[in-house]
């Protein structure tokens, strides 16, 4: 049975009153209220607390969550994130510090977020990082303009941005934002970005090449020096989407290949719970010719002081106040924790999972439409099971039935019916033997029962939708 809407439990007089009568009169409440915010026509729900916690909690039962299993969703980094950084993050002197207080009533914090930018810059070899921006593709769009804004005051009219063709989707749409015109590389037969291709695109008119390392199918660019020299032969930058650091982190420092700018995505790496919206965190590294145009203000330390810095090239702004400090402590209190040794091993536990996992997968007839050796992350082609009508988004689907969150589908785009899994450092063995199991009993029901698979789910809370449909006619209200 489906779950009901919380206002379907509505029903006069049901409220449950805990503050009594008011004592200001509710015509006189409503006349200090301008009448355009005034709503004309509000049913309001009445129902009890009881009610209200029930149907909540129904609700969370109902949902797939990182508590109940393993959520393979290769790209986003889906993995356990320790209990204790929820409760740092609650602490009282976090918790109701205020944006606008004044700095010498704020030390503590902002201690924490310079010595955040200080591990930052320790692990990916940049000369600074900020924190600002909220997310990681907002990440991606600082970057942007750091470098628009340097190529501006060299007065050099660059206006092309290199992109590889496994790129993150949000790389062209932040090139574009920022007022670029992105350029497609092709990759090799190895998945890698094409050297010969690259030169052949590379010109004045190139403001810098964006690539994620490893790359979205998993595979490290082990070229990357190699492809930092030629840009830097045009005055081109390399800029990295930092999106899957966790497949190296304290092994290999972008800035020691030739990285000249970056972002990380604290709320992957480091480990704040995301989906659904946020939060994320999505700081800048750069080398110190691009440190004056990252985004004011930046933290500066004076002896045991700590104050906001504000440099006159900046960009300015990339969010509200100084970023999403909340993210901050629970980044900062995961890798105080792990350290530098421990860092190391969640990427190589990390590389380690993956690389079992496909094989296990590939024992099972799956393969990657790449050969190459894959680190955190890889990406097979279901493309073999569209002989008998069944496509990648069909197992995604019947893989909720064995409860298993589906891995993401239909990405990279250079992979016909590609299914991107990541399994993440924090899931054990036995999980992953699970999903080997559900995979394999989905592939003997696609042979002796096919329309099992394209129908699915069956067991879920609710049926396959019309995504189409959902697509085309968007409603977000009930009613």
């Amino acid at each position: 049975m489906l779950e009901k809407l919380i206002k379907e439990y509505s029903k006069k007089g049901k409220f449950n009153d805990y503050f009594g009568d008011l004592d200001i009169p509710e015509k006189k409440i409503e006349s200090n209220i301008p009448e355009n915010l005034l709503r004309k026509d509000f049913e309001f729900i009445e129902v009890s607390e009881i009610e209200v916690i029930r149907h909540f909690i129904r609700l969370s039962a109902l949902n797939y969550h990182l508590d109940k299993g393993i959520y393979p969703l290769g790209s986003c980094t889906m993995k356990h994130n320790p209990k204790v950084n929820e409760e740092v993050s609650s602490y009282e002197g976090f918790l109701y510090l205020h944006p606008l207080q004044k700095e010498e009533d704020i030390q503590g914090a902002l201690k924490l977020m310079y010595e955040l930018s200080q591990f930052l810059k320790e692990i990916s070899g940049m000369d600074y990082v900020s924190l600002q921006p909220p997310a990681g593709a907002s990440g991606e769009l600082t970057a942007m303009l750091v470098i628009k804004k340097y190529f501006i005051d060299k007065k050099e009219d660059r206006k092309i941005v290199l992109i590889p063709d496994s790129a993150h989707g949000t790389n062209p749409a932040s090139v574009a934002m920022a007022g670029f015109i992105a350029q497609t590389i092709k990759s090799n037969s190895e998945g890698m970005i094409d050297l010969e291709d690259l030169k052949k695109n590379l010109n004045e008119k190139v403001a810098c090449l964006m690539i994620t390392n490893p790359n979205t199918l998993g595979i490290f660019e082990r070229n990357i020096k190699g492809i930092a020299e030629e840009l830097h032969k045009y005055g081109a930058l390399l800029y990295l989407d930092g999106a899957n650091l966790n497949a190296y982190c304290g092994i290999h420092k972008p800035g020691d290949a030739g990285v000249d700018i970056m972002h990380f995505n604290l709320h992957k790496t480091f480990s704040t719970p995301h989906g659904g919206g946020g939060p994320g965190a999505g700081p800048v590294g750069a080398k110190n010719f691009l440190v004056p145009y990252l985004p004011n203000p930046k933290i500066e330390k004076n002896g045991e002081r700590y104050y906001f810095k504000y440099d006159k090239e900046s960009i300015g702004k990339t969010a509200s106040f100084y970023g999403n400090f909340n993210v901050f402590v629970k980044a900062y209190t995961y890798i105080r924790m792990h350290g530098i040794k421990g860092l190391k091993k969640m990427s190589q536990i990390a590389v380690l999972n993956a690389s079992y996992l496909r094989k296990r997968l590939e024992e099972l007839g799956f393969y990657c439409e790449y050969k190459t050796p894959t680190l955190h992350e890889f990406v097979l082609t279901l493309k073999d099971f569209k002989k008998v009508d069944v496509k990648a988004l069909d197992i995604a689907k019947r893989l909720l039935d064995y409860h298993c969150h589906a891995p993401t589908v239909y990405f990279p785009l250079i992979v016909p019916e590609a299914f991107m899994i990541e399994p993440t450092e924090t899931e054990p063995k036995e999980e992953l033997e699970r999903f080997v199991s559900a995979m394999k009993r989905i592939k003997e029901e696609i042979k002796e029962n096919p329309e099992i698979v394209k129908n699915a789910p069956h067991n879920t809370p609710v049926r396959r939708l019309d995504e189409g449909k959902a697509g085309r006619e968007l409603v977000v209200k009930w009613g």
